[in-house]
This record gives structure tokens, C-alpha cells and sequence, in this order.
């Protein structure tokens, strides 16, 4: 609409889970790491039917590269899962696991990005996989926090 009314070029983004270093100490990388660090156990959801819950993840860097691939291609207005199966070897604890009921207050049981426009208007390709994304977070995190033994974070 904003395009239609006063000729403005807009570009949305719409970011799924993103993760990696200085990201939302709400979301799971963060509150894993931080349980397992703890030896306390971290909480599997699971639909009302037993299903288990998958979400797309994207690594910080990806975002990053996908704005600044998105500032370029601004026109003039139309006017118009896996299963792992043993610990973190960087973190040396094995998680506790605590299946529990996915809570009904909207979240959904998969969620799965679309791509493919961003790949074909900003030149955008996923770099980072998700095995290799969470090891860096957790340097970071062991970097940034420590093991987890002398502080609370």
C-alpha cells in the first residue's frame, strides 16, 4: 500500500528462529545450552498426538548476508530434524531430556521457510547448516558466558 500511495521501494523480511552468537537469550540455543551447562533437563515438546515439533532455524550470518543481498535490489516504485544421539562434544554433558505437551497458546507444530524468492530476487543461499551454526554459538557461548560452573546467566 505504501508503494501504491507515496511511490516508496519496500523490501519485508520475514526471519525464522535465528540463532548464533548475541542472539535472544529466550530462544532454545540459549536455554539449552544453559540447562545442560546446569546438568538440568531440557524441555521436548510434542503435539497433542505424540508428534514431534520441528522448526527452520537460520544462523545470524544468514540474515545478515540476506539484508544486505536485499538493499541492492530495490527498484524504482510500480505504483503497484535429525535425532542426536549422544551429548554435545563441546559442552561434554549429555542432555537431560523432559518431553512435555506443546502448550496450546498458538505456537504450531512445524514450522518450514520458503526461499526460494529470496533466492531468486536477492541472490540469498543459506551458508550456514544447523550442526555447524550450533557449534559456533556454543564457542561463543563458552567464550562469552563460561562453562557455566562459577555464574548464573
Amino acid at each position: 500500500m505504501y508503494n501504491h500511495i507515496y511511490g516508496l521501494s519496500l523490501t519485508g523480511m520475514r526471519f525464522l528462529t535465528v540463532y548464533g552468537p548475541w542472539g535472544r537469550p529466550d530462544m532454545a540455543d540459549f536455554f539449552f545450552t544453559k540447562d545442560i551447562l546446569k546438568r538440568k533437563p531440557i524441555p521436548i515438546f510434542e503435539s497433542g498426538n505424540h508428534w514431534t515439533i520441528a522448526r527452520d532455524f537460520t544462523y545470524i550470518d544468514g540474515v545478515v548476508k540476506g539484508c544486505l543481498g536485499a538493499l541492492d535490489t530495490t527498484e524504482k516504485s510500480t505504483g503497484s530434524g535429525g535425532k542426536k544421539k549422544r551429548g554435545c562434544p563441546l559442552l561434554k554433558v549429555k542432555a537431560k531430556r523432559r518431553v512435555m505437551k506443546l502448550p496450546r497458546n498458538g505456537d504450531v507444530p512445524f514450522t518450514h521457510a520458503n526461499i526460494s524468492l529470496a533466492q531468486r530476487e536477492f541472490g540469498y543461499k543459506p551458508m550456514t547448516d544447523l550442526q555447524t551454526g550450533l557449534k559456533k554459538f556454543l564457542r561463543w557461548y563458552e567464550k562469552y558466558y563460561g562453562s557455566g560452573k562459577k555464574s548464573d546467566h
